[in-house]
């Protein structure tokens, strides 16, 4: 495998999506250390202060963002959270929404306090609804990337099933197959990209993915599933939500079900719903630039005092 750089390949990305390269962005990886003494690392676009934060979902990392920053064309924070990317991993698998969105409120508040919106993915969403709860200065708009509280195994079951494989790679090339077998729509290239981004090359020529997520749904002997996935008590997170709220769904395939837009729905009775036709879970790498005009059209909305 060539050297990784991980800023080498944008030029890739901005091709790949039809975006006119300007040539280099100014793009910088940065670490900061949390009051629980873990490091969490963001990637800063632009040399201002982000006017948006980008939170991935779980097994991802902040370079899923990359070709939606390219398209966006401003200055942002797209988070590692904690135990993905070049963030600290935590110990005993403690990655639930509540834990993970301190620790993200932390890193908000240090690198983009002035914030026009967050968007958060599947994990990332949950996490942005307890920031947008609890951290509320930190929220003017949010924007929720297919995901509600009402997300469980089974709906999720597809990525599940991905993320709880092997997590030791006899080469760069096994672990490729394996996540192409997985997600038959993308391209192979932009597979090959993201690969590189979340993964790393370990002893005796093997590969292992950088997240530590997958660990949390086994038990200690690695063998059978834990404990069922339960976002509901997440609920009352979105009922507390004032900012501007916008939930974008995939219309290929999603995690979320019509009972779970109803309730929220009646939690949130402004909410802006829009589904996203080609597009499944992760809809920034499936439809990077449709969710651009979703994000431009959330920082539109009208903040209420």
């Amino acid at each position: 495998m060539p050297e990784y750089e991980e800023f080498s390949m944008l030029k890739e990305n901005a091709d790949e999506a039809g975006i006119p390269w300007k040539g280099m962005p100014i793009v910088k990886r940065e670490f900061f250390t949390t009051s629980e003494g873990f490091s969490i690392s963001g990637i800063l676009w632009g040399d201002e202060s982000p006017q948006v934060v980008l939170i991935h979902g779980g097994a991802q990392n902040a370079h899923t963002w990359d070709t939606v920053a390219l398209a966006l064309d401003m200055p942002l924070l797209a988070l590692d959270l904690p135990g993905h990317g070049h963030s600290e991993w935590r110990p005993k698998c403690d990655y639930t929404p509540f834990v993970l969105s301190a620790q993200a409120a932390e890193a908000i508040t240090h690198w983009a306090p002035k914030a026009e919106a967050i968007v958060g993915m599947s994990l990332g969403g949950l996490t942005a609804l307890c920031i947008a709860a609890d951290h509320s200065q930190l929220v003017k708009r949010l924007g929720i990337v297919d995901v509600t509280p009402g997300t469980d195994r089974a709906k999720a079951e597809p990525i599940i099933n991905f993320v709880s494989g092997p997590e030791v790679f006899e080469s760069f090339e096994e672990i490729l197959t394996r996540t192409i077998e997985h997600n038959p729509t993308r391209s192979e290239t932009s597979l090959r990209r993201g690969v590189l981004h979340n993964s790393h090359e370990i002893e005796d020529g093997k590969w292992a993915w950088r997240y530590d997520v997958g660990r949390a749904w086994k038990d200690k002997n690695n063998e059978h599933d834990s404990e069922p996935i339960d976002f509901s008590e997440l609920w009352n997170k979105v009922s507390e939500i004032e900012a501007p709220l916008h939930l974008w769904l995939g219309g290929a395939w999603s995690v979320v079900g019509d009972e779970d837009v109803e309730k929220m729905r009646s939690l949130q009775k402004e909410m802006v719903i829009k589904k996203v036709e080609g597009a499944g879970h992760s809809i920034q790498g499936d439809k990077p630039l449709e969710l651009k005009e979703l994000i431009k059209n959330l920082l539109d909305s009208e903040i209420v005092d």
